[in-house]
């Protein structure tokens, strides 16, 4: 016999496919919704589905947007472009406001022991981008790990020969963490120290 009724267990199944959410903080959230007037769980509900039926991917750089192109891509410095891995990176170093340039979300990184390789990350529409612009640096954001510095290799060997400046971001990053979680002092002077590769 099931502990929680139906509609309860439901939600916590569905609370528990999120990343990092165990079973106990699927309750807990659960617990949570229970516990909020219709109001409220009306207003989570229709944020989830916002989301879903607004947000996309920019055409240019593949960040979130609900235009076609968004504000970055519109505005800002495309001289140099930013790689990163996922959306979220872009979130990560947008708020230090340092950095005026326009970016480029990979969604993913060369891995090969995960069968991910260069054709199945978009690194085709950056090399596009580089010989439809004037682009003058390329600076490679990923991860300080094995497979985003294997990424930044690959993208250095195919873009230098574009006469593109590449440049990665120093390592005050520590080696195995990620960006999203790196703090604003040291991604800011990752960003002010990045290297030539």
């Amino acid at each position: 016999m099931d502990i929680f009724i139906e509609p309860i267990g439901k939600l916590i199944n569905e609370f528990s496919k999120l990343p990092g959410v165990g079973k106990k903080t699927a309750q807990r959230y659960a617990y949570k919704i229970i516990d909020m007037s219709e109001a409220e769980a009306k207003a989570f509900a229709d944020a989830i589905l916002g989301v879903k039926r607004k947000v996309h991917y920019c055409k240019v750089c593949g960040n979130f947007t609900e235009e076609e192109e968004c504000a970055i891509c519109r505005t800002r410095d495309k001289s140099v472009i930013c790689v990163v891995k996922e959306p979220k990176d872009v979130f990560a170093i947008e708020k230090l406001r340092e950095f005026k340039g326009v970016y480029h979300v990979l969604h993913g990184v060369i891995d090969p022991l995960s069968g991910i390789g260069p054709n199945d990350i978009r690194i085709r529409e950056l090399l596009a981008r580089i010989q439809n612009g004037d682009v003058k640096e390329v600076i490679v954001a990923t991860n300080p790990d094995v497979s985003g510095d294997a990424t930044a290799m690959y993208l250095a060997k195919l873009i230098k020969p574009l006469d593109v400046a590449v440049t990665r971001l120093a390592h005050g990053i520590p080696v195995g963490s990620e960006i999203e979680y790196t703090d604003d002092v040291t991604l800011a002077r990752a960003f002010v120290e990045r290297n030539r590769l």
